[in-house]
C-alpha cells in the first residue's frame, strides 16, 4: 500500500513536472527587451544615447549599476519577501483577496517584482485571467533566472512616465547621473515613482515627489534599514529634478559604432570624456571665427600612442546643422592627402639608402615623363637639401625621390598602413600620389602618423577596447622613424604659422602640414611621445577657399589641441635608436667625401642601408693654357695644358641656374683636334643616382599635343646638357632642323601624326623621343 502510494507521487510529480515542460516548450518566455543603444566612453560613463526602436528610453542598467540602497528601497517597497517566494507570494494573494473582497483597506493586487516583470514583457488588461497569466510566467521567469537577473529586468523596464522605463534611463534623463553615482535621496525618489508614473512626473511635480520621498526616508529609517545619519542627510536634500536631453558626445563614432553592432545594448568604445568634450569645444570655436573665410567644418582624431586607442573622435563642428553637411564623418570621408604622405617617402628612400638628412636633390623644372610637378609658391630652389625638402614640403624633390622609390612599392606600404582607398586604386597610382594624387581618411593619416611615433610599427586604430594584444606591422625601420621625426620637429619651416611663436605656446611635437589642389582641404597631422593628433579643415561640399591652407588654417587648431591635452604632459621626447650613426659627408652633395671636398659636415646614416656613393661635385678638366681649350687624357699635348677644377652639376641644375641668370661654369668646348667621342670620359653628376648627360626636357615623351591649325602654333623644344656642351643639334623625323646653343629654347611647327624628334650634342651624344600631334 504504501509503495503503490508513493508510486502514485513520484508518477504525479513526473507527470506534473512533464507537463510544466512541456508548457515551458509550447509558451517559452517573450523575447529580451528591446534597449536604448548606449555607447559608453573608456571609464563607463555614457557618451550618446539612441531611442530604442519603439522611440522609448530605455537603457539597459548593468547588474554593478544596482547598488545595495536601490535595492533595499526597491524590494522592501515592492516586495520585501522577493527573494524567499517562487515568483508568486501566497499569503501576499490571500490577504489581498481578503481586502478586495472585504473592502478593507486599500484594494491590491499582491503583485510580487517577478509578477510585475511578467506584466511589463507583455503589457495586458487588468483582468482575473491576465493575473493569472503573470502568476504562471511569473513561475517560469523563476525557472530560468536568478534573482539578480530578474530584479534587473524590472529595473531596465519600470516606467517612469513618458516615454521613459528604467531606472538608468530616469537617473541619466533626470539627475545626470548613473544609478550608481545616485544619493540615497535620488535613490528613493527614482524607487516611488514606479507606482504612480503618470501623477508623479519629476520636473513637473517635485513638491508631491518630495513630500512622498520624505515620508518613504521616514518609513525607511524606522525599519533601520540605512544607517540614521544617512536618512537625516537625505531628508535635508532639496529636490530640484528637471529633465535633461540625454548624452550626445561623439555623435559619428556612436553612429559608427551603432551601426556595426545592431541590437547592442552597451557598446564600449577607447573615447574619454573629457579629452572628447574638449576636443569638440576647441574645434567648434575655431571653425566659428573662420566662418567669414568660407570655412565651415573640422574634424579631429586624437590617438594615444601607447595603445593605438582613439580618445577623441570629433567627425564635424556641428552634428545637427545640415546646412553645413554636419552629418558628414570627416574623420572617414576620403579626400586629397596633400603633402601629408611626404614624410612616409622619404622613410623609404632612407631604408633604401636612397637618400640621407643631408642628401642634396634637384629642385629644378622637372619633365617625369610627361608629369610636370610645381612647388606650392611656383618657386624653384635649384638644389636643396632632403630635410629642407621636407620641412619645405617641396613638390619636386618629392616626385624625383618617388620615381626612384618606385610609386608600386609607396602604394603597397601605404596599403600596409590601412589605406584602403590607395588599395583599391593602385594600379592607377601615379607619381603625383605624393602630392595628394590619391583619396585618403583623416583616420588613416593619423594611423600612419602614429606609427612614426611607435619607431615605425603600423598597428590599427582601436575604436572599442581591445580583446587582447594587437599585432603591429613594421612599415619604417625604427632609425627611419626617428629621423622623420627629428625633421618635423624642426621649427625654423615654413609651415609655422604667422606669429605662433609669438602668440601661443608651441608645443614640442614633430608634425606635417598638407594643402589639397584647388585648396579643398587643409591638414595638420603631430605627435609627441603620448598622443597623435590629425586636424582636417574645409567643407563637405568640396569648395574651396583662399585661406585654406595647413600652415595657416589646419596648424593653429592642432597647437591648441595640444596644449589643452598635453600642456604639462611628460617632457620625454624620443631618443635615437642604435641602428643610426653619424659619418661627415660633403657640404655639397650630402654624399661621402671625396677628394675635392673641403667643407664637411655630420650627417645621420643607417649603417647596412645607407649609400658609400662618394662625392664627385667638382671633376678635374685639362685646360690649354689660355683657357679655351678642353683636353681629355687621349688628346692632351705632351707639355703646355694645365689642370682645373670645374663644378659637375646635374644637366638640368646646370640649365636652371643659367635660366635664372645664376653663376654657372661651363667647360670650355672641346679639343677640336681630338678625333675620339668622349662622352663617357665625363664624370657623373653628384648627386644619390647619376642623372643622363644629355635629355630632352620638351616636349614630353610619349605626350599627345593638339594643336590650332589656323593659329600657327609651335612646338618648344628644349634639353638639359652637360657643362661641357656648348652645342646642340635638332632633327624631326630624322631631317636636320637647326642647330642651337644647349640652353636655347627652339620652336618649330611640327606636322601631324607621330613625330620622332632627335638632339645631338657637339660630343656625339644622341637622345630621342616620340610623341603624337593632332591638328584641329
Amino acid at each position: 500500500m504504501v509503495r503503490r502510494r508513493l508510486f502514485r507521487i513520484l508518477l504525479g510529480l513526473t507527470l506534473v513536472l512533464g507537463l510544466a515542460l512541456a508548457a515551458d516548450r509550447l509558451w517559452p518566455l517573450p523575447p529580451a527587451p528591446q534597449y536604448s543603444p548606449l555607447v559608453l566612453a573608456a571609464d563607463g560613463t555614457v557618451l550618446h544615447a539612441y531611442l530604442n526602436p519603439t522611440q522609448k528610453w530605455r537603457m539597459k542598467t548593468e547588474l554593478a549599476e544596482i547598488t545595495p540602497a536601490l535595492q533595499t528601497a526597491i524590494i522592501e517597497k515592492e516586495d520585501r519577501y522577493f527573494r524567499y517566494h517562487f515568483g508568486v507570494n501566497p499569503l501576499a494573494i490571500v490577504q489581498a483577496a481578503g481586502r478586495n473582497l472585504l473592502g478593507h483597506g486599500r484594494t491590491t493586487g499582491a503583485s510580487t517584482i517577478t509578477m510585475q516583470v511578467a506584466r511589463l514583457l507583455e503589457p495586458k488588461e487588468r483582468t482575473v485571467g491576465s493575473k493569472l497569466r503573470e502568476m504562471l510566467r511569473a513561475v517560469q521567469l523563476e525557472a530560468h533566472l536568478s534573482k539578480a537577473e530578474i530584479l534587473q529586468l524590472y529595473l531596465n523596464l519600470v516606467p517612469y512616465g513618458s516615454n521613459i522605463e528604467g531606472v538608468k534611463s530616469a537617473a541619466l534623463l533626470y539627475f545626470q547621473q548613473p544609478p550608481d553615482y545616485l544619493s540615497l535621496a535620488q535613490t528613493v525618489t527614482l524607487a516611488i515613482i514606479p507606482n504612480r508614473p503618470g501623477g508623479l512626473v519629476l520636473g513637473r511635480n517635485n513638491p508631491q515627489i518630495l513630500q512622498e520621498r520624505n515620508r518613504w526616508l521616514r518609513y525607511f529609517g524606522r525599519q533601520k534599514l540605512f544607517p540614521a545619519q544617512d536618512v537625516a542627510d537625505a531628508l535635508l536634500e532639496p529636490l530640484a529634478a528637471q529633465r535633461h536631453p540625454a548624452p550626445t558626445l561623439a555623435p559619428h563614432l556612436a553612429r559608427r559604432l551603432v551601426l556595426a553592432s545592431p541590437g547592442q545594448a552597451l557598446i564600449r568604445s577607447t573615447l574619454r570624456p573629457a579629452t572628447q568634450a574638449r576636443a569638440e569645444d576647441l574645434a567648434r570655436n575655431y571653425v566659428r571665427r573662420l566662418a567669414t573665410l568660407g570655412i565651415s567644418q573640422a574634424a579631429v582624431l586624437v590617438v594615444n600612442n601607447q595603445t593605438h586607442a582613439v580618445e577623441a573622435y570629433v567627425g564635424s563642428v556641428d552634428f545637427q546643422n545640415p546646412g553645413a553637411q554636419g552629418q558628414v564623418d570627416g574623420v572617414r570621408a576620403v579626400r586629397s592627402p596633400g603633402s601629408t604622405l611626404k614624410p612616409l617617402l622619404y622613410g623609404l628612400a632612407f631604408d633604401q639608402g636612397l637618400v640621407t638628412p643631408k642628401t642634396v636633390l634637384p629642385d629644378v623644372p622637372t619633365n617625369f615623363q610627361g608629369f610636370r610637378p610645381e612647388n606650392f609658391d611656383k618657386h624653384c630652389q635649384g638644389e636643396v637639401t632632403m630635410e629642407r625638402a621636407l620641412t619645405y614640403s617641396l613638390n619636386i624633390p618629392a616626385v624625383r625621390v618617388l620615381s626612384e622609390v618606385g610609386v608600386a612599392h609607396f602604394a603597397s606600404t601605404l596599403r600596409q598602413g590601412g589605406f584602403r582607398q590607395v588599395a583599391r586604386d593602385a594600379p592607377r597610382l601615379g607619381l603625383s600620389t605624393v602630392l595628394g594624387g590619391c583619396g585618403a581618411t583623416l583616420e588613416e593619416l593619423t594611423g600612419l602618423y602614429s606609427a612614426l611615433a611607435n619607431a615605425g610599427r603600423y598597428a590599427p586604430l582601436a575604436l572599442t577596447p581591445p580583446t587582447g594584444p594587437g599585432a603591429t606591422k613594421p612599415l619604417l625601420s625604427p632609425g627611419a622613424a626617428y629621423l622623420l621625426t627629428d625633421i618635423l620637429a624642426q621649427r625654423t619651416r615654413p609651415d609655422l604659422p604667422i606669429d605662433a611663436a609669438a602668440s601661443r605656446h608651441l608645443p614640442r611635437i614633430a608634425w606635417k602640414t598638407g594643402t589639397s589642389y584647388g585648396r579643398r582641404d587643409a591638414w595638420s597631422i603631430g605627435y609627441n611621445r603620448q598622443y597623435t593628433i590629425g586636424v582636417w579643415l574645409g567643407n563637405f561640399n568640396g569648395q574651396g577657399s583662399p585661406a585654406l591652407t595647413g600652415a595657416e588654417v589646419a596648424s593653429p587648431l592642432l597647437f591648441d589641441l595640444f596644449n589643452a591635452l598635453a600642456y604639462n604632459g611628460r617632457a620625454e621626447w624620443f631618443a635615437p635608436p642604435a641602428s643610426l650613426d653619424f659619418r661627415l659627408v660633403c657640404a655639397e652633395t650630402g654624399l661621402v667625401p671625396g677628394e675635392h671636398c673641403p667643407n664637411q659636415l655630420l650627417d645621420y646614416y643607417l649603417p647596412g642601408a645607407s649609400g658609400g656613393q662618394r662625392c664627385q661635385h667638382v671633376q678635374e678638366v685639362l685646360l690649354s693654357a689660355d683657357g679655351q681649350v678642353s683636353y681629355c687624357r687621349a688628346c692632351a699635348p705632351a707639355s703646355g695644358y694645365r689642370r682645373a677644377l670645374f663644378p659637375n652639376l646635374r644637366p638640368e641644375v646646370l640649365a636652371f641656374r643659367e635660366s635664372q641668370g645664376l653663376p654657372a661654369r661651363r667647360l670650355p668646348p672641346h679639343n677640336p683636334a681630338c678625333r675620339l667621342v668622349h662622352g663617357a670620359e665625363a664624370s657623373g653628376a653628384a648627386g644619390p643616382e647619376a642623372a643622363p648627360l644629355l635629355a630632352i626636357t620638351s616636349p614630353a615623351a610619349h605626350a599627345e599635343y593638339v594643336l590650332d591649325a589656323t593659329e600657327k602654333q609651335q612646338l618648344l623644344l628644349a634639353c638639359a646638357a652637360a657643362g661641357e656642351v656648348r652645342q646642340v643639334y635638332w632633327y624631326v623625323n630624322d631631317q636636320f632642323l637647326k642647330a642651337a646653343p644647349a640652353t636655347a629654347r627652339v620652336f618649330f611647327r611640327p606636322p601631324p601624326g607621330e613625330v620622332k624628334i632627335s638632339c645631338a650634342d657637339d660630343h656625339g651624344r644622341t637622345v630621342e623621343v616620340r610623341v603624337l600631334v593632332r591638328q584641329l
